[in-house]
């Protein structure tokens, strides 16, 4: 991947720079990738737009050919959209980490959440469980199993639509313990967020941008990754804090 001094208020552009570079996330990295893309239009005067719906949406969406020019989503899917041949092999980079966090409905009784034992009680006594079609979801039901209890609790389990954030359906009451990226819990009204999952039981998925196969503008899109992974970059690094996540 080409590299950049990130470290100045405004970068030399380079030759033959797109005016608009145009992306596709999952909803998990919505709201920092517009802080990220207002970041690097502030540094380079090039716009960024990014469409944010449902992980598997997007990796459907890439896989038709739809004429992206960088992908988010989590490293896994971008491996196999990498497999596929609809990412360009070697220009991943990992931009953040994002642990799941635990909600319930603001009013609501609030569950111990401090250890894996307790959780997993909470877990028993809710009447139900929410996940979200994402990466975390997945963890999250490997978790019961581990637990020996996904047979006990498989009845209770509802799996938010693609795009549906959980914490709306906590929110609403449809829900009574949600399981989602803090990112995607900690803008949510009407939820408190209890906190992270506890130590032994982390749940923590790593997103991670790609160029698209079908991208006109390779070396654009490379030099918006190189800022939106690099270190030095202080604007990225303080946004992904912002929302709930840390550096990859």
């Amino acid at each position: 991947m080409a590299s950049s001094d990130w470290g100045g208020k405004m970068q030399t552009p380079i030759p033959g720079m797109a005016a608009r570079i145009s992306g596709i996330s999952s909803m998990a990295t919505r709201q920092v990738l517009a802080e990220l893309a207002e970041a690097y239009h502030r540094r380079s005067g090039v716009t960024v737009v990014f469409e944010s719906v449902g992980g598997v949406d997007a990796a459907q969406r890439v896989q038709a050919g739809e004429p992206f020019d960088v992908v988010v989503l989590a490293a896994d899917a971008i491996d196999r959209l990498i497999d596929a041949g609809h990412v360009v092999a070697g220009s991943q980079a990992d931009l953040v980490r994002s642990p799941v966090a635990i909600a319930v409905r603001a009013g609501a009784p609030q569950p111990d959440i401090s250890s894996e034992a307790v959780l997993k009680r909470a877990v028993l006594a809710a009447h139900t469980i929410g996940h979200s079609t994402g990466p975390s979801g997945t963890a999250l039901l490997k978790l019961c199993e581990r637990w020996g209890i996904a047979d006990s609790v498989r009845a209770r389990i509802v799996q938010a639509p693609p795009g549906v954030a959980v914490g709306k359906l906590v929110a609403e009451g449809t829900v009574e313990l949600g399981f989602q990226q803090l990112s995607e819990m900690m803008h949510v009204p009407g939820i408190i967020v209890l906190g992270t999952m506890p130590r032994g039981c982390e749940i923590v998925s790593i997103f991670t941008a790609g160029l698209c196969a079908a991208s006109q503008q390779p070396e654009a899109v490379r030099a918006l990754i190189g800022f939106m992974h690099s270190p030095d970059a202080t604007d990225a690094t303080d946004a992904k804090r912002r929302h709930g996540m840390e550096p990859a």
